[in-house]
C-alpha cells in the first residue's frame, strides 16, 4: 500500500493511503486519509475489512498507534467502514464520528469499545488539539445520510464518493488531465448519485469554501483550478440515470 504526504501546515498534516497492489481485482480500490496533529489523529473512511492489516502496518510508520484517537465514516458502505470490528479491538478508546442515520447499520460491523459520535444532519465540528475540522453535509451523494470533512486551515475537502473514479493501482494519486479524467467519473456519478437537487445544494455549499485539494474516496485528488473544474462539470451532469 502506498502512503504519501499531501499537505503539512505548522499545526498538522494530511496523509494519503491507497493504491494497494495486493488487493483482489474484484474489490474496488479505495483512498484513506489521516489528519495528524501534535497529539491526536483522525483516520477518515478507514476502509474494508480486507484493508485492515496493510492500513495498520502503514499507519504505524507515521504515528504511534495510541495517537490514533478518532475515526470518521462518511456513510455506511462496507468499503468505507467494514474494518470497524478490527479497529474496535485495536483502538478501544477511540471515537467514531459518522452520520446519526447510520449508527444502527454501522454497528453491524462490530463495535463494542469504540464510542459512536453521531453527526447531525446539519453537520458539526471537531477540535483535534488546536485544529478545527468541519463535518459538511453531502446528503444523497450517494448515501441518504452522508458527510464530507473540510479542513479550513489546510484548505482540503475530503469529499467521499463525490469526485470518485475507478483507477488502476499503479496510477498517480493526483489528476493530471482533467478532461480525460471525466470519462472515468461520468458513469459512476450518473448511476450512484440519485438527485440533481441534492447535487446542486452540495455544489452551492462547497463553492463558498476555500479549497486547494479535493480528496475523493476512490480515484485521484483534484488540485487548484481542478476543484472549480470539477464543480462546473458536476453541475452540468444529469445524475440519477440508470443505464447511462
Amino acid at each position: 500500500m502506498k502512503s504519501q504526504l499531501i499537505v503539512e501546515t505548522p499545526t498538522h498534516k494530511w496523509i494519503y493511503f491507497g493504491r494497494d497492489p495486493e488487493k483482489s481485482e474484484k474489490i474496488i480500490d479505495t483512498n484513506q486519509y489521516m489528519i495528524v496533529t501534535d497529539k491526536k489523529a483522525l483516520l477518515m473512511d478507514p476502509g474494508g475489512v480486507e484493508l485492515f492489516a496493510p492500513m495498520l502496518a502503514n499507519i504505524v510508520k507515521h504515528i504511534p498507534l495510541e495517537q490514533l484517537t478518532h475515526l470518521f465514516a462518511s456513510h455506511q458502505d462496507p468499503d468505507i467502514i467494514s474494518s470497524l470490528g478490527l479497529w474496535d479491538q485495536t483502538l478501544p478508546g477511540a471515537k467514531l464520528y459518522s452520520p446519526w442515520l447510520w449508527e444502527s447499520f454501522i454497528r453491524h460491523f462490530g463495535m463494542s469499545n469504540i464510542s459512536y459520535e453521531p453527526i447531525p444532519d446539519e453537520g458539526s465540528r471537531l477540535m483535534l488539539d488546536q485544529v478545527e475540522i468541519h463535518f459538511i453535509p453531502a446528503h444523497y451523494l450517494h448515501s441518504s445520510g452522508n458527510m464530507n470533512v473540510y479542513d479550513p486551515a489546510a484548505r482540503i475537502l475530503m469529499c467521499g464518493d463525490i469526485g470518485a473514479a475507478l483507477e488502476d493501482h499503479d496510477v498517480d494519486i493526483f489528476v493530471d488531465d482533467f478532461e480525460a479524467h471525466t470519462k472515468k467519473m461520468k458513469f459512476f456519478h450518473q448511476r450512484w448519485m440519485p438527485s440533481n437537487s441534492a447535487k446542486n445544494e452540495w455544489i452551492q455549499r462547497v463553492r463558498k469554501l476555500d479549497i486547494d485539494f479535493m480528496c475523493p474516496q476512490h480515484g485521484r485528488i483534484f488540485r487548484g483550478e481542478q476543484v472549480a473544474q470539477f464543480l462546473d462539470w458536476f453541475e452540468q451532469l444529469d445524475v440519477g440515470k440508470a443505464g447511462s
